[in-house]
């Protein structure tokens, strides 16, 4: 059984109120809920939080080195400005993918930088939030494989 981590920056606590037509209508905890019910029907466990405070997204990639497998994050408007996130994601030798709810690549210039993807194992853009289980699911297959 695994430990895996689902990881939210700025604004995400808005989701299904702060700019529906580009992030959807689902809220923050229906994301949850599904990812934490495709996990944990394979048999791990999810612990979701959010944070729109740096220091607190990198002190949950610290916590993260005991104990947890897989890391999933969206760290909203900290990707494309956050080099100590990036620090803290190089430290820890887990899986790490990137989920981005709307296309980066189709909207503002500045959101087409990344300094999260240069350590993840995976990146998800533009799928909405089925995203985040397409990266459970992804990590799930990983897990699978390396137990063998």
């Amino acid at each position: 059984m695994a430990n895996i981590l689902l990881l939210n920056g700025p604004n995400l606590n808005l989701l299904g109120t702060r700019e529906p037509d580009v992030y959807g209508h689902e809220t923050l905890s229906d994301v949850e809920a599904s990812v934490r019910d495709l996990i944990e029907s394979a048999g791990h466990t999810l612990r979701a939080e959010q944070s729109n405070r740096e220091y607190e997204l990198i002190d949950r990639v610290h916590e993260a080195r005991d104990g947890i497998a897989a890391i999933i994050v969206n760290p909203g408007a900290f990707t494309h400005t956050s080099i100590a996130l990036l620090d803290a994601f190089n430290a820890y030798e887990g899986l790490v993918f990137e989920v981005h709810i709307s296309n980066v690549h189709k909207r503002e210039a500045f959101r087409h930088h990344s300094y999260i993807s240069g350590r993840a194992d995976g990146i998800i853009v533009g799928c909405g939030v089925q995203g985040y289980e397409l990266a459970a699911r992804r990590i799930l297959t990983l897990l699978a494989l390396a137990d063998g």
